[in-house]
Order: structure tokens, then C-alpha cells, then sequence
């Protein structure tokens, strides 16, 4: 037994073999408590293309709970590593484990019910980073990241789940133009457009901006007069894109869409 115990205690990481010096680490004999903490300690790195392939080394059902604490985090670095990983690691279950998939995305979505007692801080960044890289997935939930932006009504894929809560909203705008990035066209059969456009006149400036992004990797040209009105909006705000954040303004968010849009349809 203490043989098998030291044998495990050189798996773990540790000075000569852990996480950050490009080691391999052999994960088989640690605890649930030691794969959480090595997880959290990889999401504090800067190179995130070296902490999702380390990453890649644990079973994908071993991460997620670690993944959901930092999805969770204050600190935006772990915060946005956690969202990237947890949208690989999800779609690495889906591959094994199509119904343990499903699992964490309904956890993920009860997490935003205002009966699950929580907030669901990170719930729509993870859920878009997760249908962004599995599209089985998307395919079977990119309508309730949508409903997320509509109230109740009657008409075809109108049945809304609106979320009040002004960060989650910001989550949810973020998650969209992700989602708008890949998978344009299932946001679009959807008429996920027109519900972005509201947003657009939002008191909230990371709103407007968020909103105003995913209208133009949506490359929809009906939202191009509205956008216009934001070309002079210098709230600012912080935006994390090709693996990193940065600060960016409405106005400059508000251009770029412009472009976008100008290059899928020059009338506009």
C-alpha cells in the first residue's frame, strides 16, 4: 500500500512535473480535491491555448466541476479561461457521453431560474463556448440561449425566458455574438437579430456594444441604421476576444459591425 501510495504521490503535479512547465502530468490517482485544484491553478495562466491542452490530458467529466467554480470567479482571467475550457470540455463529454452533455447544459440553464436560489453567473458564455464547439448541441439548445432574450408570447420560437439581471445580460450578449461568429445561421432561422436590436437602446453601454458586435458578425444589414447611432457612443467597456481583453469603446464596436455588415451587403 505505501508503495502504491508514493508511486501516485510522483504522478500528481508537483516541482518537477506540474502544470505551467510543460511537463506531461499523469492525472489517474488524484483526488477529486487535487484534479479541482490543479484545474484552478491551470485557469490562472495567461496562455490559454497551453491551459486548454493541458487540459485536454484529464477525462472531460474529471474538469467540469472545477470548471463550474470558475466559471463563477471575480477574477476575469480564470473567469473567461473557465469559459473557454468548459466549452471544449463539455464537447468532449458530448463525444463519449451525449446525455451527460445534456446534463451539464441543463444545469448550466437551471442555474438561471430564479427557483435554482442562484445567479448563473457564466452560465451563458459557458452554454454559447459549448454550442460554439459541439454542433449536436447547438443544434438542440441555440433556442434557449435565444429565449434568454425574449419575453413570453405566442409566435414560433417566441416561448422567452428573459433575463433581467443587467451582468447576465452582458453574459448572454457576449455568448450570442460568439455563437454569431460560428454559427451564424442557426441564430438567424431564428430571428435572433431582431431580438438583438433592442439592446441596441439599452442604458447599459456594454449592452449596446455587445449587442451592436453580434449584429455585425451576424452581418445583418437591418440593424445597420440603428448601429449608426452608436457611432459617436465613447462609453467604454471590456471585451474579451481571440483570447484576451481588452478595452474597447460602443463607437469602435459600433464601426467594426458597420464593416461587417458593408462587406456582406454594400447598399448598406
Amino acid at each position: 500500500m505505501q508503495n502504491w501510495a508514493n508511486a501516485c504521490s510522483l504522478l500528481r503535479p508537483g516541482a518537477n512535473d506540474g502544470p505551467g512547465n510543460g511537463a506531461p502530468v499523469h492525472y489517474g490517482c488524484m483526488s477529486s480535491r487535487a484534479i479541482k485544484k490543479t484545474v484552478l491553478h491551470l485557469l490562472e495562466g495567461d496562455d490559454v491555448e497551453e491551459i486548454l491542452a493541458r487540459l485536454d490530458e484529464f477525462p472531460a467529466k474529471d474538469v467540469i466541476q472545477p470548471l463550474f467554480s470558475g466559471i463563477c470567479r471575480v477574477d476575469e482571467q480564470v473567469r473567461w479561461n473557465a469559459v473557454r475550457a468548459m466549452g471544449r470540455a463539455v464537447a468532449r463529454l458530448a463525444d463519449e457521453d451525449m446525455e451527460g452533455a445534456r446534463v451539464i447544459m441543463r444545469r448550466l440553464m437551471w442555474s438561471l431560474n430564479e427557483e435554482s436560489g442562484g445567479i448563473g453567473w457564466g452560465a451563458p458564455e459557458a452554454m454559447a463556448e459549448i454550442m460554439v464547439h459541439h454542433p449536436g448541441l447547438a443544434g438542440e439548445y441555440v433556442h434557449i440561449l435565444i429565449s434568454y432574450m425574449r419575453e413570453d408570447g405566442e409566435e414560433l420560437f417566441q416561448h422567452g425566458n428573459f433575463l433581467e439581471n443587467e451582468a447576465l445580460q452582458r453574459g448572454l450578449l457576449w455568448g450570442i455574438g460568439t455563437m454569431a461568429a460560428a454559427r451564424p445561421r442557426l441564430l438567424l432561422e431564428r430571428g435572433a437579430a431582431d431580438d438583438l436590436v433592442k439592446y441596441l437602446h439599452s442604458a447599459d453601454p456594454e449592452a449596446r456594444g455587445l449587442a451592436a458586435r453580434a449584429l455585425g458578425l451576424l452581418r445583418w444589414a437591418g440593424a445597420a441604421e440603428h448601429i449608426r447611432g452608436l457611432l459617436g457612443d465613447e462609453s467604454r467597456l471590456r471585451l474579451y476576444e481571440d483570447n484576451r481583453v481588452r478595452a474597447v469603446t460602443v463607437a469602435d464596436l459600433a464601426h467594426r459591425a458597420l464593416d461587417l455588415i458593408r462587406q456582406a451587403d454594400p447598399a448598406s
